[in-house]
């Protein structure tokens, strides 16, 4: 979750459950002088590998049936379907609810513990004419609902699915949630119940029959899973690279390309190629006037959606059944597996991967989905060495994995703190793009130039100061520092194509120039990184510290360096353009300071008076520092002509 990756619990639960099961069985083995074959013994491993084949299948038949689905739907409705829901929008609401009625009232009642076994048994046996009265009637409200009322009834569907997923959820995560440490409970009750005061004697049998959880604790565990989605900030992140992956426009991409996705996106191409050559021309005419998305395009852009709700009701109600039907099933089924995949399977459908986004979003699931093998096998690992440590290291190893879980607690916690702030300084610096709030771009770009040069003048200082007083902790915070300034510079790139469609006719004359602003840009934040990161380097392997002279010309034109960019900054506020000559005469100077100092070194460099090391980290840092001059003189200029 500090990732904004959706991992599944069950996967995490099943795992560490089968790690600290064979790590106490090759115990028991081991101190009985059996062999490692006897470990299959102690354990349901006919189960295990059940649960693991099912939670697999899950993935490949959520993907497969979203896909489905979504294409024959949206070829019924099309993304023109204002003018279309009104002719099938109830028959496909009455579908909807009516699957959902089945997989969750008539599949789900065997295991309710509120219901009765004669409701149960009464259910099963009208369970043809609940379906056709749930069917026929559901049809009539949404049609009447159409008909006679501005209500539209796709955000009825919409509704039912979000509460048909919640239950759906509640039915095997809430379990899952709940499942370990009632199996604790249970065993703890079992062994005090006997007559043995010894528990490493006290065999399972009681956890063979099922147990009836007690609805208490079913209620506190789904007040905590409430209070969890209400102020988790992290499940909102995750929900975001969800969102990302899915939506149907072009832009900012989450994750680069990857081998794989290069390779698949390929072989589609390749495929989609063949079926055109196949089809009839008038029938894939036909399928593509089917996918046109003019008419939402214009509603994404107003009202900033991420698909449309024809998608948002076949991602709900098909995650929902499949959800609720493994859970019928008894199966401790990945929630997260089954609706991630869905929602992925009508994304492509739904042609929302096109050509300049395929491999990024494939990259993105095959992210999402290897997280899931590594939960898996992080789970068994960990939970295999806990129960080790609880078996041979008592009470004392309890304190000390207690104490362990709430400092990964607190790092997981600081770490994903640390990560929105960054985001959160991307939003507040995406500031060449049109907000709402009115700001033309050459407005916007004030802020940003100010921002960058501020920042700039920081971590050059925070750099030269390092390596002269070697405090390798101050160029670390530099080198983080630049890697988060690159990742803003790296937004305003990826948002230049939006920008300038949203730019006024009267404001395209400024593309150019701020087109070159963010060149600039890019090219300062290069240049810092190939100063700081040889500095690190330097300072990390140990390297002879710079020589007296070295340290007084560096913190003089360090000195010149700040005061420069201070002037310049304060020249982008007050937009006093007549000092523009100024700054371009003291950028002039402080490039005639480092030819000076170059020159003087390498005359060092010739009567041997000092080192390779400290000459080359040196020379570079000088080097790198005119470049770094050149950019800010190139910014200047451009920033002036926007």
């Amino acid at each position: 979750n500090t990732l904004a990756l959706p991992t599944s619990t069950t996967v995490s639960i099943v795992f560490e459950l089968l790690g600290a099961a064979v790590a106490i069985s090759l115990v028991k083995v081991i101190g009985m002088n059996q062999g490692f074959e006897n470990v299959s013994e102690y354990i349901n491993s006919g189960k295990a590998l059940a649960i693991i084949s099912g939670i697999l299948l899950s993935v490949a038949i959520a993907f497969a049936v979203g896909a489905i689905i979504q294409y024959f739907v949206r070829m019924a409705f099309s993304f023109n379907y204002e003018r279309t829901y009104k002719y099938f929008g109830a028959v496909w609401g009455g579908l909807a609810i009516t699957a959902i009625t089945y997989f969750i009232l008539i599949k789900g009642a065997k295991g309710s513990s509120f219901m009765t076994s004669q409701t149960v048994d009464w259910i099963k046996a009208h369970t043809h004419w609940i379906m056709l009265i749930s069917f026929v009637g559901w049809c009539l409200v949404l049609q009447v609902l159409i008909m006679f009322t501005k209500i539209n009834i796709l955000k009825v569907i919409v509704l039912v699915g979000t509460f048909a997923l919640a239950m759906a959820f509640a039915g095997n995560d809430l379990v899952n949630f709940i499942g370990v440490p009632l199996a604790g409970f249970e065993s703890f009750k079992s062994f005090t119940a006997s007559s043995l005061t010894d528990p490493g004697m006290y065999t399972m049998e009681a956890l063979k029959s099922p147990v009836q959880t007690p609805t208490i604790f079913l209620l506190i565990a789904g007040l905590v899973m409430v209070a969890a989605l209400w102020f988790s900030r992290k499940a909102r992140s995750v929900t975001q690279t969800e969102l990302s992956l899915s939506r149907q426009d072009e832009g900012k991409e989450r994750f680069e390309s990857s081998v794989i996705a290069r390779h698949l996106v390929r072989n589609a191409i390749t495929l989609s190629k063949v079926f055109n050559i196949v089809l009839p021309r008038r029938l894939s005419i036909g399928i593509k006037k089917r996918f046109k998305q003019k008419v939402f395009e214009k509603k994404r852009k107003k009202e900033g959606l991420s698909f449309d709700l024809i998608r948002a009701s076949v991602n709900l109600v098909v995650a929902s059944i499949l959800v609720a039907f493994g859970t019928s099933l008894k199966l401790p089924l990945s929630t997260t597996y089954v609706t991630f995949m869905v929602a992925m399977g009508t994304s492509l459908s739904d042609r929302a991967w096109g050509r300049e986004s395929a491999v990024n979003r494939i990259t993105g699931v095959l992210t999402v989905v290897g997280g899931w093998f590594i939960t898996a096998f992080s789970a068994f690992t960990v939970a295999f060495l806990v129960a080790l440590a609880v078996h041979y290291g008592g009470m004392i190893a309890i304190g000390i994995l207690v104490a362990l879980a709430v400092y990964f607690m607190y790092k997981t916690h600081k770490l994903f703190r640390k990560k929105e702030k960054e985001e959160k300084l991307q939003e507040e610096v995406e500031l060449l793009k049109i907000h709402k709030d009115g700001l033309t771009v050459a407005e916007r770009s004030d802020i940003t130039v100010i921002r960058t040069l501020a920042s700039v003048s920081d971590i050059f200082d925070r750099t030269i100061s390092g390596l002269i007083n070697e405090k390798r902790k101050k160029i670390k915070k530099a080198c983080d520092e630049i890697r988060v300034l690159d990742k803003e510079v790296k937004n305003l790139n990826a948002d230049i194509f939006k920008t300038v469609t949203l730019m006024n006719e009267g404001e395209i004359e400024t593309g150019h120039n701020y087109i070159r602003v963010i060149d600039s840009l890019k090219e300062i934040v290069h240049d810092l990184s190939y100063i700081a990161q040889p500095v690190f380097e330097y300072i990390e392997d140990q390297r002879p510290p710079l020589l007296k002279i070295h340290k007084k010309d560096l913190t003089d034109f360090n000195e010149k360096f700040r005061e420069y960019l201070g002037t310049l900054i304060n020249m982008f506020k007050t937009q006093k353009n007549k000092d523009l000559h100024k700054s371009l005469k003291d950028n002039e100077s402080l490039e005639d300071i480092i030819i000076r100092l170059n020159k003087k070194q390498l005359k060092m460099i010739k009567r041997e008076e000092v080192g390779k090391r400290v000459s080359m980290i040196y020379l570079n840092t000088l080097s790198e520092t005119g470049k770094l001059l050149t950019n800010i003189n190139n910014l200047t200029r451009a920033y002036r002509n926007l």
